[in-house]
């Protein structure tokens, strides 16, 4: 913006002239500040919204994990607050609370939509829950399809050890050995799992 002083003027006439500014752009410098100010208090409006919001969405979820059967809890989650960060979790106990009733179809209706969360441990855990639950039922194709998902080395010992159940269970006792083999040098040395699958493989030789 071009300087409105004219700096080859007296101090008097500098004086006057920042007078004569003011004066012509008054509605133009109050339009500025209500702005400006206006835009503070809409920033913090905003942030305690989001922070209410934040506030009921935790509130809902902790009535839900004190009690998974209440469905309309977790309905008012879903439909509310929805990215609140909440809802993944609600819906981890309520599959729990299918899986606890035997109620194992349910339970997946809850965790498939999980199964490609952006949280990528999120979707790792699902998976192998998913996993576990048609081993449960006895679906060993669909047990081992819900493994074969993006690589993670992280969980790379977790899921041989229960692809080697599931081979176990479904009579395939060499893929069950491999395995299980995969799973003891992928799984920490300090892990009890490691005690777990040299059992595991023990009873099969």
């Amino acid at each position: 913006m071009k300087n409105f002083i004219e700096v080859g003027k007296t101090e008097e006439e500098q004086v006057e002239q920042v007078k004569q500014w003011i004066k012509e752009n008054t509605l133009q410098i109050v339009v500025g500040v209500a702005l400006g100010l206006g835009g503070i208090w809409g920033f913090d409006a905003y942030k305690n919204y989001q922070h209410s919001q934040l506030l009921e969405a935790r509130s809902i979820y902790l009535t839900l994990s004190f009690n998974p059967s209440d469905t309309q809890a977790y309905e008012q989650l879903k439909n509310n607050h929805a990215n609140s960060g909440y809802l993944d979790q609600a819906t981890l106990i309520l599959a729990k609370n299918a899986v606890t009733n035997k109620n194992y179809t349910q339970a997946l209706e809850y965790l498939t939509p999980l199964s490609h969360a952006s949280n990528v441990s999120i979707a790792k855990v699902v998976n192998m829950r998913i996993a576990s639950l048609h081993l449960e039922m006895g679906h060993y194709e669909q047990a081992l399809s819900a493994l074969n998902t993006v690589p993670n080395s992280a969980f790379d010992g977790l899921y041989n050890q229960l692809k080697g159940d599931i081979y176990l269970a479904d009579n395939q006792v060499d893929n069950a050995k491999k395995h299980y083999e995969l799973a003891l040098n992928q799984i920490s040395k300090n892990s009890r799992l490691q005690n777990l699958i040299k059992i595991k493989l023990s009873d099969l030789n």
